[in-house]
């Protein structure tokens, strides 16, 4: 009987452990997150259905560490030319004539000593889909991909040897004589 309740007690510890190291193995992986922004912005009906480049709204992202969020006045370029208008499109005009920002909440967030340049990126010609899952198909942005250490690495690996035309005259322009392209070395993305 002492016995039968020894190897219930490994085993319910063991599962018990194994329950434990899997949660904390996720840590920080936010794959699903898809919070309620302060208006409702669809990027399939921008991105998807009208089309609109994702570079046209975060044109940071060629020429910077971060993508950014658009100001309003982007939004603005073509939502003062359209007829129709919607709750959410009042919210977006209300800000803009208020000069108020509007707080979005970030859904793609990466620890802070993890170093990530979207303009080497977008540079390389990586679709902005490989990282954000297919966003124009999205009424409300989630984070897909886990976007751990090891998803990274996979994908360097796998374009460890490619340099796009336009990424290599990039470099040119910085006098540097190596092209790094998808460097897997710690200082790649660690400080």
């Amino acid at each position: 009987m002492r016995l039968r309740f020894l190897v219930l007690g490994i085993a319910a510890f063991g599962f018990a452990g194994g329950l434990v190291g899997w949660e904390l193995s996720r840590v920080g992986i936010h794959q699903g997150y898809a919070p309620s922004q302060p208006i409702a912005f669809s990027h399939r009906i921008h991105a998807g259905d009208n089309k609109v480049p994702c570079l046209y709204c975060h044109y940071a992202a060629r020429t910077s560490r971060h993508a950014g969020i658009p100001p309003a006045s982007v939004c603005m370029n073509c939502h003062t030319l359209l007829e129709k208008q919607t709750v959410e499109i009042e919210k977006l005009k209300e800000a803009v004539q208020e000069q108020r920002p509007i707080e979005w909440i970030k859904v793609h967030n990466l620890p802070d000593f993890v170093y990530f340049n979207h303009s080497q990126h977008v540079l390389s010609e990586v679709a902005c889909q490989k990282c954000h899952g297919p966003v124009e198909r999205m009424d409300r942005v989630q984070q897909v991909a886990p976007l751990t250490m090891g998803w990274c690495l996979e994908c360097h690996r796998e374009h460890a040897h490619v340099a796009t035309a336009d990424f290599q005259r990039a470099m040119q322009n910085f006098s540097q004589r190596a092209v790094p392209v998808a460097g897997l070395d710690c200082t790649s993305c660690h400080y």
